[in-house]
């Protein structure tokens, strides 16, 4: 008979782990000895190898005793849906990895795909640090509010780029007033030179930043 250490051990797990496979009722409580000590047969070895090897085997705990006690056309179907929600995980695990390689040294957090191709290249273009953080900042509230137009207005900035011959800064017109207030508020917020060119714009008879427009008479 043996102790609850030496069992551990033949089995390869933690005493820690055969007293939760207790807990969870995977594993019988044996009777204990006349001293008060739970001692185990070589059936409960045999048992608790086949709870680890299940457990390795990315089997949750709480399907373990339905596969135990399964006959074969029954544990084969466990394992099979198992086994489908395994790879499951694993393309998610994937997707995250490649969305953290994505983010680099954070520059490009929030920023949608195609947004970081137009940031790359407003770089290459020489315009400075701080306008192409700006625009950065411009986009994801862009995208916060029209995530699914994000595609398209880059498609259409890169066409009109390709037809211009340079790419220019630019936001995307948008009839959403309060929306528009907060674009501009972030402009003026983004560098002291946009209040300035605001003044300037306004001199000549215009109103507005993100959406710029004739002032009435």
């Amino acid at each position: 008979m043996l102790t609850i250490g030496r069992l551990a051990s033949y089995a390869g797990v933690t005493i820690r782990a055969v007293r939760h496979y207790h807990q969870i009722g995977l594993l019988p409580e044996p009777e204990r000895d006349a001293s008060g000590y739970r001692t185990y047969d070589a059936a409960a070895v045999v048992r608790l190898v086949r709870i680890r090897t299940l457990a390795e085997a990315g089997v949750p705990l709480a399907r373990v005793r339905e596969l135990l006690d399964a006959d074969a056309e029954t544990f084969a179907a466990a394992t099979t849906g198992i086994d489908r929600q395994l790879r499951s995980q694993i393309r998610t695990l994937q997707e995250h990895r490649r969305r953290i390689a994505r983010l680099g040294d954070g520059d490009t957090l929030a920023v949608p795909a195609e947004v970081v191709d137009y940031l790359d290249r407003l770089r290459a273009a020489g315009v400075p640090p701080i306008a192409v953080q700006a625009e950065r900042d411009g986009w994801i509230l862009m995208a916060a509010r029209w995530p699914d137009a994000i595609p398209g207005m880059m498609a259409e900035l890169f066409a009109q780029a390709e037809a211009d011959g340079e790419l220019a800064m630019q936001e995307e017109v948008t009839p959403d007033p309060a929306f528009v207030r907060l674009m501009d508020a972030f402009a003026d917020a983004a560098h002291p030179v946009v209040r300035r060119l605001r003044g300037l714009v306004a001199d000549r008879g215009w109103t507005g930043w993100t959406v710029v427009e004739k002032r009435r008479p």
